[in-house]
């Protein structure tokens, strides 16, 4: 982590006034509490950066407590929180405040809970390289992620300085993400590092999503102005290699902070209902022209989606992407609702045998037993 100059004012971190409501609305009476950006989490200890510097915090009671009823309330990189001093020396997340926007994807582990990569970002950056070729239906995955985190999603494409079509690359890739800004950069000449900037200062926060190698690393470094974080050699297909293992939040020079996060092989979406939308803008435009208005795009007469398709104003690659999303989307929520019946159902189970417990007559069973 960048610490080699503790913040001094949570402001260019992008604390506010309205985030001091919410501190005071969720702080106890005596206790001496301070607010705190959780800049890393490992292993059920957080480096929490506050206006006295990082400090290391372990987590409250309270906050346990909700994290086995629902894992996504753990701390997050990116979380403001309530930050406890104990009289012994202990420090400890005493709560965490509610999220303004949460990047979520599909639990690695095949779970229907959602998992949350990074917490109250104002940017999405979604990094892909393009060495080699990014793969379209990828950026359209990513930027649905994006989009359903209620932040503005930037599509950033690296290594520009190792390919000679990157402006016609971007051309191909702003169609697959209507309404995200597209940046070509490169860490080597220099070229888009003004425009990212400027995306971060002076309190913003930046959260960098994409595949291993990408450069989210080098990204960081360069807007650092200093190797705060690990990079390695290109290898010479000119794939990067893989160096983030952790979700960290940086600051940087001037205000606003950046947040890295690990390579991701699996882009799992859930609760991305609004992110689809947003990124098949296209086809929900079209949509709105079919005769049916539960039309599936697939066998029904009159549908203004199947013509575009005829017509060659839709790509039909567009089309198969949006129905593999809708596809993943709805399986999704059926494991969920699953999920959701067997807890209400174990709940039951409990309350009932405990009210059969509660009507036995005093002395159990064997009341009345002779010794």
């Amino acid at each position: 982590m960048n610490n080699a100059e503790p913040p001094v004012s949570l402001e260019p971190l992008g604390w506010d006034s309205s985030w001091s409501v919410v501190f005071e609305q969720r702080r106890r009476p005596g206790a001496d509490v301070r607010p705190g950006r959780v800049g890393r989490v490992d292993r059920g200890r957080c480096v929490v950066l506050t206006d006295e510097g990082p400090v290391q915090a372990t987590l409250g009671g309270g906050v346990l407590e909700r994290m086995a009823e629902d894992g996504s309330q753990a701390p997050c990189t990116g979380d403001w929180c309530v930050l406890r001093a104990w009289p012994d020396g202990p420090v400890t997340i005493e709560d965490v405040l509610p999220r303004r926007t949460a990047v979520v994807r599909a639990d690695v582990g095949g779970s229907s809970r959602g998992q949350v990569l990074a917490a109250n970002l104002d940017v999405v950056g979604l990094v892909v390289g393009l060495v080699p070729e990014p793969s379209v239906a990828r950026v359209e995955r990513l930027v649905a992620l994006a989009w359903a985190s209620g932040a503005d999603p930037v599509v950033i494409l690296t290594k520009s300085d190792l390919v000679g079509d990157a402006a016609q690359i971007a051309a191909d890739v702003a169609v697959a993400a209507p309404g995200a800004e597209v940046l070509v950069c490169s860490v080597v000449t220099g070229e888009g590092m003004d425009r990212l900037r400027a995306l971060v200062d002076p309190n913003r926060t930046v959260g960098l999503l994409g595949s291993s190698g990408a450069g989210k690393s080098s990204l960081v470094n360069t807007l650092a102005g200093a190797p705060v974080l690990v990079t390695r050699e290109i290898r010479e297909d000119g794939r990067g290699r893989h160096t983030s293992v952790r979700r960290e939040l940086v600051t940087l020079p001037g205000g606003g902070a950046v947040i890295d996060t690990p390579g991701m092989r699996g882009i799992g979406l859930v609760d991305a209902d609004e992110g689809i939308s947003a990124t098949f803008a296209d086809i929900d435009e079209l949509s709105a022209r079919c005769r049916f208005k539960d039309c599936s795009h697939t066998v029904e007469p009159a549908c203004a989606v199947l013509e575009a398709v005829n017509t060659g104003e839709l790509p039909v690659r567009r089309l198969e992407s949006w129905r593999k999303l809708q596809r993943e989307i709805a399986w999704m929520r059926a494991r969920s609702d699953a999920r959701l019946r067997a807890e209400r159902a174990k709940v039951w189970k409990q309350q009932t045998k405990a009210h059969r417990r509660g009507r036995r007559p005093a002395g159990g069973p064997d009341r009345g037993r002779p010794d």
